[in-house]
């Protein structure tokens, strides 16, 4: 499966949910990034049982607002965020949704913490000081350029998803 990678990882399988699981170190989280509906939180329920994680070990990151809120709903005990990105409008050249959709939304999902993507225009101190008004923790996405990353970082957001985070580790001087 994985030779289009490379050749040696020829008949390398996907590894399950529950394989994963298994090899969370402790004291470490796993954020699982749902991409389907809500359907699927029954079944992620057992899984999550089964890993033996702590609770606290466990984050549901998604796009879809339905999922958090059904994520909330099921397995209370475990935190959901709610993913959004930004679109331009083309005639008015300003970012949706705006700050007050983003809280509008959070509150009726019950989520405790939104991640935006990274877009500078649209996230500053005052978006970011809006979603910690509703004790909301703030992330952003994705960020590989250094430079962006002292940016968000200095406007004190929780974390950042990278796709290069040794490279910005170094970069940024960070253990």
């Amino acid at each position: 499966m994985g030779s289009w990678k490379n050749p040696r990882f020829k008949g390398e399988k996907i590894p399950t949910l529950a394989e994963i699981l298994h090899i969370v170190p402790a004291g470490k989280q796993i954020y699982i990034e749902i991409k389907c509906g809500p359907e699927i939180v029954p079944y992620l329920i057992p899984v999550l049982k089964q890993s033996g994680l702590r609770p606290e070990q466990t984050v549901v990151i998604s796009f879809d607002d339905k999922v958090i809120a059904a994520t909330r709903e099921q397995i209370p005990q475990i935190k959901a965020c709610w993913l959004t990105g930004f679109k331009q409008n083309k005639e008015t050249k300003t970012f949706e949704p705006v700050v007050e959709t983003v809280v509008k939304t959070a509150r009726a999902i019950h989520t405790q913490g939104v991640d935006v993507q990274a877009e500078r225009e649209v996230v500053n101190k005052e978006f970011i000081q809006r979603i910690r008004d509703e004790k909301l923790e703030f992330h952003v996405w994705t960020v590989n350029d250094p430079h962006d990353a002292r940016h968000f970082q200095q406007l004190g957001v929780d974390s950042i998803t990278t796709d290069r985070p040794a490279y910005l580790r170094a970069e940024l001087n960070l253990k």
